[in-house]
């Protein structure tokens, strides 16, 4: 259904018209707040996945020991 979307002629033209509706000077402000806003969503991802190792190592410390949860 989606065959071949991302192709670079479809990218050029989006970003054609990007710069049409935007304009030059807001075009590289919003390319650096978007690359901020995906920056800041897979720090938070990463973030997740590091409790989750945490509370993990947590709970098979807690099995070695022969205590159970706190």
């Amino acid at each position: 259904m989606f065959d071949g979307i991302f192709q670079p002629t479809h990218l050029i033209i989006i970003l054609v018209i990007a710069l049409l509706v935007m304009g030059p000077k807001r075009l590289p402000e919003i390319g650096r707040s978007l690359g901020s806003g995906l920056r800041g969503f897979k720090d938070s991802l990463s973030d997740g996945d590091e409790r989750r190792d945490d509370a993990e190592a947590d709970r098979t410390r807690d099995d070695s020991t022969g205590r159970g949860p706190r």
